[in-house]
């Protein structure tokens, strides 16, 4: 217990001394009381903050209408609001000063206890608490499930371009979109399983959810590519079923990047293929490969044969 934060405490009795010094220790064999407020409260326009206590008489010689509760904020004491529709739920409503990030505070409970005749006045309090104004946060996951290659969207506040998305601690493809919006191309990972999602930036590693990674269909027409260095061809990829909103990346790589040149693969939202212009670079032989798809991986062979 904080003697320093007991002596101040006093001025809200109306008991005595002794009074208190009984509530010291018999308030926590007659009184529990439970710290509802989270640690991190996300921030808001109006800068106000509900601080949340549960108190719970231990016996029933406590006398109901006696109970009065309070918290305490740096050196001010705030009488708290007892809940309409949550029995033993006690409110109150915190204006933040402006440039204030984070709060001390603690609760201080008075009540009074009937017995033999006599009334006695109690107190019960509890420890030093703080709570950190967070302005930025992770609201949701848009969806939780979806095919490789698929954009997923993240909302929340407070985001940056320097925020990156990770399935089990490994960063993956993000665009940032709004301080308010995130989105991520789902990783070409081992479909049918569950992967932790997480935010990383420079303030630290946040929790988003869970993501499962379902199995899906891609193939490529032609099966085989031979070009000239200059040559161009068509390459269709086609999906077993429509782009989900957003559109379908398709992460194709490949092993001989000096001998193709290709744009991006992205099958428009609601669409089910997309057909790009290969060009053949410097002569070489390998193949293009499409990870998460199928058995595992798709892969189309590639020569680039020297021009006569």
């Amino acid at each position: 217990m904080d003697l320093k934060r007991i002596s101040f405490a006093r001025q809200f009795l109306p008991a005595t001394g002794a009074a208190v010094a009984l509530a010291l220790f018999g308030g926590c064999t007659t009184m529990s009381l439970t710290n509802l407020t989270p640690s991190s409260l996300p921030e808001n326009p109006s800068g106000i903050y509900t601080f949340t206590l549960r108190v719970t008489p231990k016996t029933s010689t406590v006398v109901p209408d006696s109970i009065a509760a309070h918290v305490i904020v740096g050196e001010a004491s705030h009488d708290m609001r007892k809940s309409d529709e949550v029995p033993g739920i006690y409110e109150f409503e915190y204006k933040l000063p402006n440039g204030q990030s984070s709060i001390g505070y603690y609760y201080l409970v008075n009540y009074s206890i009937e017995g033999n005749g006599t009334v006695q006045n109690h107190l019960a309090y509890t420890e030093l608490s703080r709570a950190s104004i967070v302005s930025r946060y992770v609201l949701s996951l848009e969806v939780n499930r979806g095919p490789v290659g698929a954009r997923i969207g993240v909302l929340g506040r407070g985001f940056t371009p320097q925020d990156l998305i990770g399935f089990d601690g490994t960063p993956v493809r993000t665009v940032y979109e709004s301080p308010t919006s995130l989105g991520f191309f789902v990783p070409a990972l081992a479909p049918g399983k569950n992967y932790r999602v997480t935010l990383s930036s420079a303030a630290g590693n946040s929790v988003v959810g869970t993501f499962r990674v379902d199995s899906s269909e891609v193939t490529a027409e032609p099966g085989v590519l031979t070009l000239s260095p200059g040559q161009k061809q068509s390459l269709t990829f086609t999906i077993s079923h429509p782009a989900p909103a957003g559109g379908l990346l398709l992460d194709v790589t490949t092993d001989v990047p000096e001998s193709v040149i290709m744009p991006e693969v992205i099958v428009p939202e609601g669409q089910s293929s997309a057909t790009v212009t290969v060009e053949g670079g410097k002569p070489g032989t390998g193949s293009l490969f499409l990870k998460g798809y199928g058995s595992g991986e798709v892969s189309v062979p590639v020569t680039v044969t020297a021009a006569h």
